[in-house]
């Protein structure tokens, strides 16, 4: 069973191509007028600011930051390189560490103690092409999303840089931003971490599970 959803998961975003990152906003998404951010420090320089090493802290970004650096090695011209280019004004949702120990453990049954095994064997089952296809469906493109308006959307579908995918906000308990992604039957991610590079043209959210682009 679990040998078959990795070959779904890379069946199918291997048919997936990356969208054009640029002049694509979301819908209603950044209707309330907020001040404009101007600064243009990247998500990528955010991720990698404590260093590339694995810890054992759940709520950091560990296995993304290496996740990012892998894709934009193995494939530099990628459009996950938009992380680095913190003058394009976007919007990513950051899974943190737990969220990837949560995905490891729903791909194949195991559950794993360190962060870098978790990444080992993500990288190992996954590829390269799908954890970057993986990475672009937590990318909105051409919008600064602050939480404030992300709980003023519910409803909202967010074009994301994954070509021909979506996600929708979904407003819980009033004041929590959830995401509704392509998998019907898991547990929608939360926003547990918001407005991380607050005051910057790209804007995180940290969530606390995968998005996932495909039904698995």
């Amino acid at each position: 069973m679990t040998i078959g959803r990795l070959a779904r998961l890379g069946a199918v975003l291997a048919l997936a191509t990356a969208t054009t990152l640029a002049g694509v906003a979301p819908a209603s998404a950044h209707r309330r007028s907020t001040p404009a951010p101007t600064g243009t420090a990247s998500l990528a320089t955010l991720l990698s600011a404590d260093g590339s090493g694995f810890d054992t802290n759940a709520r950091d970004y560990d296995i993304l930051d290496n996740a990012v650096t892998a894709v934009l090695t193995a494939k530099p011209d990628s459009p996950v390189a938009v992380l680095a280019d913190g003058s394009t004004p976007l919007t990513a949702f950051l899974p943190n560490d737990k969220a990837f120990r949560t995905l490891a453990y729903d791909l194949t049954g195991h559950r794993y103690r360190s962060e870098a095994k978790v990444f080992s064997v993500l990288a190992t089952q996954l590829g390269v092409d799908t954890i970057e296809n993986v990475l672009l469906y937590h990318v909105v493109p051409g919008s600064t999303i602050s939480y404030r308006q992300a709980r003023a959307a519910n409803g909202a579908v967010l074009t994301t840089a994954l070509a021909g995918s979506t996600l929708e906000v979904k407003v819980v308990y009033c004041r929590v931003v959830s995401l509704v992604d392509a998998d019907p039957d898991a547990r929608n991610p939360f926003v547990v971490d918001p407005n991380l590079n607050r005051g910057n043209l790209q804007i995180g959210h940290g969530v606390d599970r995968v998005l996932r682009p495909v039904d698995l």
